[in-house]
Order: structure tokens, then sequence, then C-alpha cells
């Protein structure tokens, strides 16, 4: 038993060496740093920086398990260390490209910071939401620890996570404790009455959803709290700390069924919470979660920016786009503006850039193949937004799920992509 133990640290070992020698030549050739744990297929990326520090984790992942994984760079992304798995037990990790494994940056006892990473893995009759921190530069993550607030039978995840001006480490979710229904991923109808033959009453889609909620809590030990109930379950959620506001967006469930994007704000650290605002009247009708969530974002006037993907016209068969959305207070949002695309698009992030303005990342499919996009978001004196394209560094299809951070050297996009030999994590720099 124990060498069999062995031998697998001694693979993930090797295959990490393996993976950041792929990503040092790939750099060298074409500005792509390359982030892979051989053997396994990686995705799910998200990424942090706090100056020249940039932060990347992800899940790597074969036939029968999933591990979460993280890579530190102290050059602006330019070179990356050695993957370094995070997750104490081996294969536990279950997340998706709506729910990757959130990493954080904290201001640490020296000049390198330390790193958190948040993650979702599945037990006997749950989905735990757990974390790791590093307190080394990424070279071994402490011992795993379950979020405040998140033990409980039921399915959760979809989590996002900030940290606050004091160094605290908030995170939010989507809870489905309520409807003791470990599995409900997808609003499920009630199992079938085997007894009786008979399928049990189905029920309303805004009723069935009031039993999703939306949480919240801090990796201090500070209680978790339910923010509000009938929330979208399967999209993700956006969290931001910001000149001591934490602000958050997910897609909320309306009276009949639509599915709107809502946002709240709390100005006394996360103790308490506005009521939720609906961002836009897209009247969206699904029973059924779409798994595109929103992203927010908030620039240096405090000016909230919200970019989210829905039908154009409402409808269930129109392909999605993406829409953007400004605020001055929190409580009310400029009229939506569709963000130009080349496709359906889906999976966006945003990130305000060293210059002070939006930036926008999202997946859109071109020619039958998903493929990485991005624009520049620039107001007038009116607040009325242009988007401008921007290059992305990655041209090739399979493509998907991008996620931005902002270094000092400038902003970094980091994404999955696809090849005949696998999946990887690219990570480059946005010109």
């Amino acid at each position: 038993m124990r060498q069999s133990f062995i031998k697998r640290c001694l693979f993930i070992a090797i295959a990490a060496l393996i993976g950041v020698s792929g990503a040092r030549s790939a750099l060298a050739q074409g500005r792509i740093a390359t982030l892979a744990v051989d053997g396994r297929a990686s995705a799910n990326p998200s990424i942090a920086a706090r100056g020249r520090f940039v932060a990347v984790a992800w899940s790597a992942a074969t036939t029968s398990s999933m591990d979460i994984f993280a890579a530190m760079s102290s050059d602006g992304g330019v070179t990356f260390s050695a993957p370094t798995r995070v997750n104490e037990t081996l294969g536990e990790a279950r997340v998706s490209g709506e729910q990757p494994p959130r990493i954080v940056l904290v201001p640490g006892k020296g000049a390198t910071p330390d790193a958190v990473v948040v993650w979702t893995a599945k037990a006997a009759a749950a989905t735990r939401i757990l974390s790791a921190r590093s307190t080394d530069g990424g070279r071994t993550f402490g011992a795993t620890k379950a979020v405040p607030g998140s033990s409980g039978d039921g399915s959760r995840g979809w989590e996002s996570v900030a940290v606050d001006s004091s160094g605290r480490v908030l995170v939010l979710w989507l809870d489905h404790r309520e409807t003791g229904m470990a599995g409900a991923m997808h609003h499920q109808e009630p199992a079938t009455n085997a007894a009786a033959a008979t399928p049990a009453p189905k029920m309303d889609p805004t009723e069935r959803a009031a039993l999703s909620k939306l949480y919240f809590s801090s990796l201090d030990g500070a209680s978790a709290i339910p923010i509000t109930p009938s929330v979208c379950y399967c999209c993700k959620t956006s969290l931001v700390a910001a000149g001591g506001a934490v602000y958050a967006a997910w897609r909320h469930v309306y009276p009949g069924g639509q599915r709107d994007i809502a946002f709240t704000l709390s100005r006394d650290g996360g103790r308490t919470f506005a009521s939720p605002t609906r961002v836009s009247d897209d009247k969206w009708k699904i029973d059924g979660c779409p798994e595109n969530g929103p992203a927010v974002a908030i620039d240096r006037e405090s000016r909230v920016h919200v970019v989210w993907p829905t039908p154009p016209d409402g409808k269930m068969d129109t392909p999605l786009a993406l829409f953007y959305a400004t605020s001055r207070d929190g409580r009310q949002f400029t009229p939506r503006v569709q963000i130009p695309s080349r496709g359906p698009a889906a999976h966006a992030q945003m990130t305000i850039g060293a210059d002070g303005a939006p930036m926008v990342a999202w997946d859109e499919i071109v020619d039958g193949a998903r493929r990485l996009a991005m624009a520049r978001v620039r107001l007038d004196a009116s607040g009325k937004p242009t988007f401008t394209a921007v290059p992305a560094p990655d041209a090739a299809s399979g493509a998907w799920y991008p996620v931005l951070a902002t270094a000092a050297t400038g902003t970094i996009v980091a994404w999955v992509r696809q090849s005949e030999k696998g999946s990887t994590i690219g990570v480059a720099p946005v010109k």
C-alpha cells in the first residue's frame, strides 16, 4: 500500500516537471506558456495576480480521478513554477468550467503573497467546498479545510472567491441543501414513485428554484449567511471586494421561470447585503440551467460593470450573445448593450486593466469550433460603452473558458487549449 502511494507521488512529481518543461519551450516560441500534467487532461483554469506575482489553478484528470494543481510566476506570467498538487486526498476533486478551482493571492508575511485555492469535491451524500493555502510561493499547500458553513447534505458549488482589504478570503456559492437531493444539479424533477409506478407531481420552476440559495462566508471562521433564495443552479457566481465593499452577481430565477442576472452589495464587509437588484429584464424563460453565469468588476470610481450571456430575444432556440451594463450606485443599472461577437458567445470573464478600462474575454463559436475572443471597454462622458476587439493570443480552434487577471505588467489571460493530444492550459499577456 505504501509503495503504491509512493509510486503515485513520484508519477505526479515527474508529470509536473514534464508539464512545466513544455510551458517554457512554448513560451519561447510564441509567448504562450503551457501548463499541464503529463498523462492527464488539464482544464477549468482560474487566475490571480498581485503585483508581478501570478498564480494559476486548474484541474488535471484521468478517466477515473481528478486533482487540483497550481503553478506560480514571479515575473508577471513569463515563466511558471512546476505544478503543485493542491488537494490532500488524491482524486477527490469534482470541478467544471462553470465551477473551476478558484485561486486568490493574499498578502503574506514576506514579499511573496500567500495563495489560497477553493474547489469542490464529492462526498457520499453531498458536495463539499474545500480550501487550502500555500505560504511558500506555491511550492506546497497546507491541510485541506472545509469552507465554513458549506458542510452538510446536498449539492453546492459554482463558487467565487475574493480578498478584501484586510486580507480576508471571502467565498460565495450556490447551495442546494434544502432540496434533500444531493445530485440535483440541474433542478431535476422529483424521483419516480417506484411503488405506484407513477411520476411525482411536477413543481413549478419558480417554486423549485426557491429551494436553491446563494450563500456567503469567509475563511476566517465567520458564520455562513444565506443572501437570497431562488438562484439558478449551475451558473457561476461572481464576487469582488473593493474599497471596503463586497459585490456579488449571479443568475436568478424570477417569477414565471425567467432567468436573469441579479446583483447585490454589502457595505459592511459582508455582514449584511442589500436586497437583490435585477441587472436587466431579459425575459429569458427556460426550465433548466444554461450553465453560463455573469462576471462583475469594479473600476477606480467604484462603478459596477457586469457582463453576461443571454439570448437577445429571450427565446430558448436563439443562440446566446453577450451583454454589458454598469451602475453607479448598485441599485439601478444602465440599459444593456450587446458586445459584438463573431458567433454565439458564452463563458464571459472580466477584469479592470492597468489603464482603468474593463477588459472582457469569452469564447464564441466560429466555423463550428470554440475560439477565444476579447474586447476592451471604453465609456464616454455619458457612460455609453464602446467595445474594441483585442487580438486573442491563441487564434486556433478548441480554445475556451478564458479567465483574466491584471498584474503589474498588464492583463494576463489563461484558457483551455484543446488538441488531438488532449487539453492543456495556455497563459499569455494581452496586448
